[in-house]
């Protein structure tokens, strides 16, 4: 099974617990005003690749993963490739590695997609907007495939991370905050972790290097002092939850 492969990172620590090999697929439906890819938004392009080569490749870097550590797929969307990813989980679970998603959920619920999705060890969610409205202003899809991601994942009892991108003047005040948490309402109980990430200006150069107009051109970084203030916010609601 090939799948275009955007990019890799041999060495990523953000994308999951410990040291971490992540896959980058090429291709996302979401077209979302604050993507700091947008290269990998196309669905052509990338490096066909054959799941047993990625295999090969990845097994080098098995000692790093001690601790907690392992194979993260990510995008773009790389539940585009779902029987891509699956064969890559099954032959590296045979080897001892745990692989995790990363996902924005755009994709339907699929036999394949749960195939992939029960066959890895967590899931990271990128839950973007609170309401159906917001997503379609600014992520330029539905929440409807985000949500049945969700409800599967605790449904399944999988091992689950929820993320959120704050950009200033959209979504970076604590009435924000708790729409997104009456948009969960009882399933944040089964969420293991909800960070909040800072919108940042580093992509805005690729906009330009593809001749792309830019969304959110003008837009400051969001500052570390406020992430942090929403973010002991939204820990704090939580514990009043559980």
């Amino acid at each position: 099974m090939k799948a275009p492969v955007h990019s890799e990172e041999s060495f990523a620590t953000l994308d999951g617990t410990g040291i971490r090999y992540a896959v980058f697929l090429q291709g996302c439906p979401f077209r979302c005003a604050y993507c700091h890819n947008p290269d990998t938004q196309p669905f052509a392009g990338g490096t066909p690749t054959e799941a047993a080569e990625l295999v090969k490749k990845i097994l080098r870097y098995k000692t790093y993963f001690k601790g907690g550590g392992g194979v993260t797929f990510s995008g773009g969307e790389p539940l585009l490739h779902p029987e891509f990813v699956l064969e890559c989980e099954v032959a590296l679970a045979a080897r001892g590695i745990g692989c995790a998603l990363d996902t924005s959920g755009a994709v339907a619920l699929s036999d394949a997609v749960r195939a992939a999705v029960d066959a890895s060890e967590m899931v990271i969610l990128d839950i973007k907007m609170p309401d159906e409205a917001r997503y379609e202003k600014y992520v330029g899809g539905s929440i409807k495939n985000p949500l049945a991601l969700l409800d599967f994942c605790l449904e399944r009892g999988k091992r689950l991370w929820l993320r959120t991108v704050v950009v200033p003047g959209i979504n970076d005040g604590a009435a924000a905050i708790d729409e997104y948490l009456a948009l969960l309402g009882e399933r944040v109980k089964g969420v293991e972790k909800y960070e909040l990430l800072a919108f940042h200006t580093l992509g805005f150069a690729k906009y330009e290097k593809l001749g792309w107009e830019n969304p959110l051109k003008g837009t400051p970084a969001l500052d570390k002092e406020k992430l942090a203030r929403l973010q002991n916010y939204l820990d704090e609601k939580i514990r009043t939850k559980r």
